[in-house]
């Protein structure tokens, strides 16, 4: 029995030692709680929506990836692009559009698997880079557009900003960024690349409509015409007796993670003393706060904890995402996107980090000043 303990003590430790995020999470959110003991407000800080979204996406994607959609696809794409070179600056451009009106979650959840399945065979440093560039048109696409990331649509759904203020505001930052995005795509050399080897196989008509009906539904969800707990319980129910095999690869470690950010923010909001500390930062530079706060607690949380403490919207939200720059937790969704490359065959984390923290500090750097000319800094 105590044998049995050990063993699985040591599983659970493994486990987390390699879920290096989800620990930092856990023991921020459990550390917390010596601020101000849990409570209604731990509760009411874990945005619910964000979390079924999230899981119902993540769902879809995985059932058309376990279907084959994505290797008939691969043979698509690769019979029309010939170079690698091309192939990044086309799913860059991707990441970047798709972001715009499917949020930057759901654009690297598509491609980045989509990447890593065209790129087999390729250099891993030519497949760490598109990844890197992917993350950043993902986090830089989504804000141009009210629905494009969680903390534009908070923003908007609360009547802090209006539709017509995301032309003026953001897309400046936009341009600029997918310049630099098409520069650095230049980085990659133009070898040529073999077709994706697609099975003659027909794809499964049942599962296809299902995922098709599924990715409808969350289209209807994501602009808010059905809420997203129809649509998480939809997918579950669906999938679950249709393709249950698919449930096992969702990332519930992800969605852990995202619960110990909630509730870390949380506590932290309830606390007093720093309350007060926030609403000074905030009444001195809401842009600059709003930034560095992202890159500690990530973006979605930064904006929730921070629009309190301010009445000027445009400058928080051109904080928070700008904020999705810099460090791998700014943007929760850049989270996504190194948990997917990790898990690929030969995958080099310390490689993508270090790629990851050089790029993101030079596109950062490029939008502050571009921010310091148009006079919002």
């Amino acid at each position: 029995m105590w044998d049995e303990r050990r063993w699985g003590m040591k599983r659970v430790l493994a486990y987390f030692r390699h879920e290096v995020v989800l620990t930092v999470a856990l023991v921020a959110a459990l550390a917390s709680f010596l601020l101000v003991p849990p409570g209604t407000h731990t509760l009411a800080g874990i945005d619910l929506t964000t979390l079924l979204m999230l899981f119902s996406l993540m769902t879809i994607v995985a059932g058309f990836r376990h279907m084959g959609a994505f290797d008939k696809l691969a043979g698509a794409v690769t019979s029309r692009i010939h170079t690698l070179r091309g192939l990044a600056m086309a799913l860059t451009t991707a990441c970047f559009l798709l972001a715009m009106v499917a949020t930057n979650d759901v654009a690297l959840i598509t491609l980045v698997p989509f990447t890593l399945l065209l790129m087999q065979g390729a250099a891993m440093k030519h497949v760490t880079l598109t990844v890197v560039l992917e993350t950043i048109a993902a986090n830089l696409g989504s804000m141009v557009t009210p629905i494009g990331n969680p903390q534009n649509l908070y923003l908007y759904s609360s009547n802090r900003l209006t539709a017509l203020d995301f032309p003026v505001l953001t897309w400046p930052y936009a341009l600029l960024a997918f310049g630099l995005l098409m520069m650095c795509c230049l980085l990659i050399p133009g070898d040529g690349i073999r077709a994706a080897a697609a099975s003659g196989e027909t794809l499964p008509v049942r599962k296809l409509a299902l995922y098709t009906i599924l990715s409808v539904i969350a289209l209807l969800a994501l602009a808010k015409v059905i809420p997203a707990w129809v649509l998480a319980v939809t997918a579950a129910a669906a999938v679950f007796l249709m393709d249950r095999p698919v449930l096992k690869q969702v990332d519930y470690t992800l969605l852990a993670t995202f619960v110990c950010f909630f509730v870390f923010v949380a506590s932290v909001k309830a606390y007093a003393p720093i309350s007060a500390w926030l609403e000074g930062l905030m009444a001195a530079s809401p842009l600059l706060t709003s930034l560095l706060a992202s890159q500690v607690i990530s973006n979605v949380p930064a904006c929730l904890l921070l629009s309190p403490f301010t009445q000027d919207a445009s400058a928080l939200m051109l904080g928070v995402n700008l904020g999705g720059l810099g460090t791998l937790v700014a943007s929760l969704a850049s989270l996504i996107s190194f948990r997917l490359y990790g898990a690929a065959e030969g995958a080099r984390k310390g490689s993508f980090m270090g790629v990851f923290t050089v790029m993101n500090v030079l596109f950062l750097a490029a939008l502050l000043l571009l921010g310091y000319l148009l006079g919002a800094i």
